[in-house]
């Protein structure tokens, strides 16, 4: 309120992302963007490919991946926390180390997943964008998408972890169909098509040829909420939310009781 009306505000912003672009425009009027970026900005030096597979074969394709021991330093992101938690369970299955970072641990579980990361006691750091930022660790080897990343800006900072240090690196990318549009917006910003490794087992044609709807994620189908109730005979009830309430509640209700 103390703000004079004619000002000039600036924002900066790694990333130009939806929400930031939403924000941005409920407090400035008609505003100019200035981006800096370079003219490709994928790093020279990464070794890029993406790998089509089926959606419920994710967890197998990393896992083989993984079991190649020349993945000795790996980040792999993840667009969901619980995903993320998944990944870890499945490479630890398979007698692979890794520690997952995200917003729902504590600062101390990823204070100490890092450091087992750097110390190379873990191979795999599985982690979500937000919790992956502020991460400096030299001689990462690979840079793994099992989510393909929703923002095509996203995609150059995740690679970009690894190639540090004057060092190579390699991202490999698992793109499943609901992805494909995501990988499109990609090589439009990188200005290049990304090399398709066709040899691998769980390679799907289906993935790879996506267009139209089957090339953009589903509508979210949010379930109702489901509700308990014990009974007067003191068992518990379960019923969904939205339909009617049991009919000795109602009764209870219209007779006063509270």
């Amino acid at each position: 309120a103390k703000l004079p009306k004619k000002r000039q505000s600036l924002f900066y912003s790694a990333t130009m992302e939806g929400k930031v672009v939403e924000l941005a425009r409920t407090l400035v009027h008609d505003p100019a963007y200035v981006t800096i970026a370079p003219e490709n900005p994928a790093v020279e030096r990464i070794v890029q490919k993406v790998m089509f597979v089926d959606k419920k074969h994710k967890d197998e394709l990393i896992v083989n991946l993984m079991s190649n021991k020349k993945l000795d330093r790996v980040i792999v992101f993840t667009q969901m926390k619980h995903v993320a938690n998944k990944v870890v369970r499945k490479l630890e299955g398979a007698g692979i180390t890794a520690a997952a970072i995200h917003g729902n641990k504590s600062q101390t579980a990823r204070t100490n997943a890092l450091a087992d990361f750097k110390a190379g006691k873990v191979r795999a750091l599985v982690a979500t964008d937000i919790a992956a930022r502020g991460i400096d660790v030299d001689g990462i080897s690979h840079v793994i998408n099992y989510d393909m990343p929703v923002e095509p800006e996203t995609y150059v900072h995740r690679i970009g972890r690894t190639a540090r240090a004057g060092a190579d690196g390699d991202s490999i990318s698992l793109c499943c169909a609901p992805e494909r549009d995501y990988l499109r917006a990609i090589e439009r910003l990188i200005r290049t098509p990304i090399p398709v490794d066709l040899k691998h087992a769980l390679h799907c044609e289906k993935s790879m040829n996506a267009t139209g709807a089957d090339a953009k994620p589903g509508p979210k189908v949010r379930q109702p909420n489901r509700k308990v109730q014990v009974g007067v005979d003191g068992r518990a009830k379960h019923h969904r939310g939205g339909g009617k309430r049991p009919s000795h509640f109602r009764s209870r209700r219209s007779q006063g009781h509270r």
